[in-house]
C-alpha cells in the first residue's frame, strides 16, 4: 500500500511539473532567416510567424519552423545529347523556398529534407536531361552559356508551382565518356595538323610568288635600261663622274696620256 501510495504521489508530481511547464512557456521565437508554420492541433494555419517572439496556446498550437535562406545543393546529373554522347555534370543550385508560401509547401511536401529528396532532386534531373537532348556533345560545350540559361529558365518554371525560388545554377565539372574524350582530342590534333600544313603551304606560296615578281622586276628593269641607254648618255655619265685626271696609257714607247680628242674623233667615225 505504502509503494502504490509513493508511485501515486510521484505520478501526480510529474503530471503537475509538466502542466506547469507547458502553461508557463506560451511562447515561440521563430529565429532570423526562418517562418513559422502554425498548426491549431496539427491543421496548418492561413497564419505565417514571422522573425521575433509569438504568443500560442500550449497543447492546442505548435509551430514548425523552415528556413527561408538561400540554400545551395550540388546535385549530379546525367544525360544524353542529341547526337546520344553521355554527359555527365554537377548542376550546383542556389534556392530558397518563398517565405509567403511556407504554410503550403509544409503542408503538401514537408520540411526541407522532404523537400529536397521529393522535389528539387527529381525536377533537376528532369531537367537537365530535357535540355541537353537539345544540343549535341560540341555544343554542349561551345554554347554552354546558352545551355545554362536554358537550365535555368525550365528549372525556375518548373520549381515555383512547389514555392520553391530559384537563385542561380551553375553547370559545374561538365564531362563526357572517356572514349568521347579521346575522340574529341584525336579530332583537335588533327585539326591543328591540318591549319599548320595550310599556313606552311601558303607562306611558300607567297615566299616564291615573291621571287618571281622580283625577276620580273629585274627583266623590267634590265629592259627598261637598255631601250633607255644609248653612248650618248654613256659619255655624259662618263664625263659627269671623271675626276679631272686623264688616264695614263702605257705601252712599247714612253707612257703617255689618253687624248679625249682622240676619243671622241673616234666616235664620229
Amino acid at each position: 500500500m505504502k509503494k502504490n501510495k509513493a508511485f501515486s504521489s510521484a505520478g501526480k508530481l510529474t503530471a503537475l511539473l509538466f502542466l506547469i511547464t507547458i502553461f508557463l512557456t506560451p511562447f515561440v521565437i521563430v529565429n532570423a532567416g526562418q517562418r513559422g508554420v502554425l498548426m491549431h492541433f496539427g491543421q496548418v494555419q492561413d497564419k505565417i510567424l514571422g522573425e521575433g517572439i509569438h504568443v500560442i496556446i500550449p497543447v492546442v498550437n505548435t509551430v514548425q519552423k523552415l528556413s527561408v535562406r538561400v540554400q545551395s545543393r550540388e546535385i549530379p546529373a546525367e544525360a544524353s545529347s542529341r547526337d546520344l554522347q553521355d554527359v555527365f555534370t554537377d548542376v550546383a543550385l542556389n534556392w530558397h523556398i518563398i517565405p509567403e508560401e511556407v504554410n503550403a509547401i509544409f503542408q503538401q511536401i514537408g520540411d526541407e529534407k522532404s523537400v529536397i529528396q521529393r522535389i528539387i532532386n527529381p525536377a533537376v534531373q528532369e531537367v537537365l536531361k530535357a535540355v541537353i537532348a537539345k544540343y549535341t556533345a560540341e555544343e554542349v560545350i561551345t554554347k554552354r552559356g546558352e545551355v545554362k540559361a536554358e537550365v535555368d529558365d525550365a528549372l525556375t518554371t518548373r520549381l515555383i508551382k512547389y514555392h520553391i525560388a530559384v537563385d542561380d545554377i551553375s553547370l559545374v565539372h561538365v564531362h563526357f565518356s572517356p572514349q568521347f574524350s579521346l575522340a574529341v582530342e584525336a579530332k583537335q590534333i588533327a585539326e591543328q595538323e591540318a591549319k599548320q600544313a595550310e599556313f606552311i603551304a601558303l607562306k611558300a606560296s607567297k615566299q616564291a610568288q615573291a621571287k618571281v615578281n622580283l625577276s620580273k622586276g629585274e627583266v623590267e628593269a634590265n629592259s627598261l635600261l637598255r631601250e633607255t641607254l644609248t653612248s650618248q648618255i654613256l659619255q655624259r655619265q662618263a664625263i659627269e663622274k671623271w675626276d679631272g685626271k686623264l688616264p695614263l696609257i702605257i705601252g712599247k714607247d714612253v707612257p703617255k696620256f689618253l687624248n679625249l680628242r682622240d676619243l671622241v674623233d673616234a666616235n664620229k667615225k
